[in-house]
């Protein structure tokens, strides 16, 4: 672990100082210069930002990208807006953060057997990067999920998230067109290696404003990846075996529901 602690240090350093995308650069620099009236005493980061998190995780969680005004103000993924405050919530609820909150680099949340990470890591114009930028940003994604050698469950945030995952996993190109996970909230799809891959809509303001995504469904996602990795600590060096794709959660408006949104956590 202290080797892919080190390589994951050196990917940081590589991703921060990455200038693949001009136009991204442009964008998190021109951000961090107006910076909102409301952080106008704050010394933006304003460039790409590094995943953040245990080097021993077995869950890792793929989000989008950086938000404007959050984690490329702060500098830390998922860090400083309200997509961080869903997100951080769930992983202390579900034992895999030391508090609820996240605000900045210096406020101390520890994660514990998670990272975190994105597709892009330069913050978008419009939350949309384009392909050609998710095409030159994947490399280092691909070098995360090497380093990151103990990953057993991956939750992806977003059908842009999933897709993105596929790809730097190598799933991608490695299964037929009709047997890639479909991307769906609440879908949960073991892979042949023994990697649980659990999809949920993105807790993006558009998702939890409109009602798309509640907390139950939220909820339901992290008790999911909890349990998936308790069972596999109750069978210390076995590979799950393969087991057809399930839903563990449900959509907003009531189909598919299955047993787990309702139980207590």
């Amino acid at each position: 672990m202290a080797a892919g602690g080190r390589s994951l240090d050196a990917l940081a350093r590589g991703i921060v100082a990455c200038a693949r995308c001009p136009r991204l650069r442009h964008h998190c620099a021109a951000v961090a210069r107006a910076k909102r009236r409301a952080f106008r005493d704050w010394d933006y980061w304003g460039r790409p930002v590094p995943g953040v998190g245990d080097p021993a995780a077995r869950l890792l969680i793929v989000g989008l990208a950086p938000a404007a005004h959050g984690a490329n103000r702060t500098g830390r993924m998922f860090t400083g807006d309200s997509s961080g405050d869903w997100l951080y919530g769930a992983l202390h609820r579900f034992g895999f953060a030391s508090q609820p909150t996240a605000t900045s680099r210096e406020d101390g949340p520890r994660l514990t057997d998670c990272w975190i990470t994105a597709a892009a890591r330069c913050a978008p114009p419009a939350n949309k990067p384009t392909r050609s930028e998710l095409d030159r940003c994947r490399p280092w994604l691909v070098a995360e999920i090497e380093a990151l050698r103990d990953v057993r469950v991956v939750v992806t945030l977003g059908r842009i998230a999933h897709d993105a995952w596929l790809k730097a996993s190598g799933w991608w190109d490695r299964l037929p067109p009709p047997m890639r996970p479909v991307f769906a909230h609440g879908q949960a799809t073991p892979l042949p290696d023994g990697v649980f891959l659990i999809n949920s809509y993105h807790p993006s303001r558009q998702n939890t404003n409109t009602g798309r995504l509640t907390r139950p469904m939220w909820h339901g996602v992290f008790r999911a990846a909890r349990r998936e990795l308790d069972r596999e600590r109750q069978e210390p060096g076995t590979r799950p075996k393969p087991r057809a794709s399930t839903r563990v959660g449900s959509q907003a408006n009531g189909r598919h529901r299955r047993g787990i949104e309702g139980m207590s956590s």
